[in-house]
């Protein structure tokens, strides 16, 4: 029977594809009213309308590389979740495809949760979490009345998907396991396969569950990878080796903040392990966070056809208590620059994409102590300061949009005021600044401190009047290279 436009739109209410395609005729004004929001991102990928978190699926098949991700399209708090999806051959031009997995079976009829890609004989192996809510009576949804199914469909060309596949569910978990299993991720080594899955147990301890498969289809528990007091759920586990080394990213919720560690809500950041699935044995050192920013979350990484390992983030977070004013315009959040990860020393670096220099327009060298006489004024930028002699400085980013650093304390402070919209400051201890990077769209803010090894990723939201870059005051020496940016181009349907 056919549902009210009204009743589509309520909190995790499944969809199939032909009502999406309804809705969204329904919905063209919404769409042209994102569009022309002056805070609409210039070369990141956001929602054409509603909603985006998690990017999902992330793999380069064939020459194309395809960006799936979280979409709520018609909504912008996130509701009804579909898997968006975006294609590209260069990370510069993309097309718009149509939404490929629905909330729309028993499976995952209160949405299409995150998941992950993994090519395998010419064939995209998708895995991801179907979510159902019971409501036949009041749960907790912790402990009781939520599945979180494993799923799986295949392709051939990342645009036409089998039939889904039901292949786990909670009975399939350890027995100690709530209700909270997800986010699956895949991992070869040998001719095993082995899926990370971020998961809370009953004591509401946060975990990674580990299964073992030999053909992707049959799998079964092997073991779990855990460290006593570290929150009470692990979201978004992605397991890799890079340059010589192996690191599970994770999301931990429930730490507390410790000085000028985990100030956010929840945390984003990796533990460089060694596994030993033969043994069912690891070693898993700190934990180090990999931004220190206000917006970044459940990044996902894979390996492209160039050997790159690449990772996208939610530029955004869950719960947060700052806002976005982009709502009254029809849209929140949006996927951060694809980062490029290299690993020295059991530390992960992040830098942009070369396929970004592309974008720039128009450049600016010029001293530190003479930068101030460029009179910049940039919506979309680049900009590399590198260092010869450190000292204190601040540096605007944006009116009311500053990256400071006191050389006494060592404190590197990100600060915003009501251009924030909620967010205050962040800091990081870092002993010595060499160099930075920062790229600047239209409402968001990425920068990179020391090739990549400090990162912080936040929105911000000022007029173009407003977007004044200039050094507040400084005492400390080097050379700054300005590009202003032009767009992505996205093929829309």
């Amino acid at each position: 029977m056919e549902r009210k436009h009204s009743e589509l739109l309520n909190k995790d209410l499944a969809m199939n594809k032909a009502e999406y395609e309804a809705l969204y005729k329904q919905h063209e004004a919404l769409r042209n009213k994102v569009a022309n929001d002056p805070w609409h991102l210039g070369y990141h990928i956001m929602p054409d309308s509603g909603w985006v978190n998690d990017p999902n699926g992330l793999c380069q098949y064939h020459g194309t590389y395809h960006i799936y991700y979280q979409y709520s399209p018609f909504d912008v708090e996130g509701k009804t979740k579909l898997w968006g999806h975006m294609t590209s051959k260069d990370l510069l031009h993309f097309k718009q495809e149509e939404p490929v997995l629905f909330p729309d079976s028993r499976c995952d009829e209160r949405g299409a949760y995150s998941g992950s890609a993994f090519i395998e004989d010419d064939t995209i192996h998708y895995f991801y979490t179907g979510n159902v809510k019971l409501m036949d009576q009041d749960y907790d949804f912790i402990n009781a009345g939520r599945e979180q199914n494993l799923i799986h469909v295949e392709s051939k060309d990342g645009i036409h998907l089998s039939d889904k596949e039901w292949l786990m569910t909670n009975s399939d978990y350890p027995q100690d396991m709530s209700c909270h299993v997800r986010d699956p991720k895949i991992y070869k080594q040998k001719d095993a396969y082995y899926m990370v899955l971020g998961a809370r147990d009953l004591a509401s301890h946060g975990c990674v569950l580990v299964f073992e498969s030999r053909n992707l289809k049959d799998w079964s528990y092997k073991m779990r990878f855990e460290k006593e007091n570290f929150g009470y759920m692990w979201e978004c586990p992605d397991l890799f080796d890079l340059d010589g080394d192996q690191f599970l990213i994770t999301c931990p919720q429930g730490l507390s903040q410790k000085g000028y560690h985990y100030q956010n809500i929840y945390q984003c950041g990796y533990f460089p392990m060694h596994v030993d699935f033969e043994n069912e044995t690891y070693t898993m050192k700190d934990f180090c966070e990999l931004d220190y920013g206000f917006d970044f979350y459940a990044p996902q990484s894979f390996e492209d056809e160039k050997g790159r390992r690449i990772l996208i983030g939610w530029m955004g977070l869950p719960d947060i208590d700052y806002t976005n004013p982009t709502t009254e315009n029809g849209w929140q959040h949006a996927l951060t620059l694809p980062r490029v990860l290299t690993s020295k020393n059991g530390v992960i670096y992040q830098t942009p994409v070369e396929e970004l220099h592309q974008l720039r327009t128009s450049s600016y060298t010029s001293t530190v102590k003479a930068f101030n006489d460029l009179e910049l004024l940039a919506d979309r930028y680049e900009m590399a300061i590198d260092i010869e002699k450190q000292d204190n400085f601040v540096l605007q980013l944006r009116k009311g949009a500053c990256l400071s650093y006191d050389i006494e304390k060592h404190l590197l402070c990100l600060s915003f005021d009501a251009c924030g919209y909620g967010r205050d400051k962040r800091y990081v201890e870092v002993e010595d600044i060499k160099n930075i990077l920062v790229y600047a769209d239209t409402s968001s803010l990425e920068i990179f401190v020391n090739d990549g090894a400090i990162v912080f990723t936040s929105r911000v939201y000022t007029t173009h009047e407003d977007n004044q870059i200039r050094f507040m005051e400084t005492a400390m020496d080097g050379n700054v290279h300005f590009y202003e940016l032009g767009k992505i181009q996205i093929e829309t349907k």
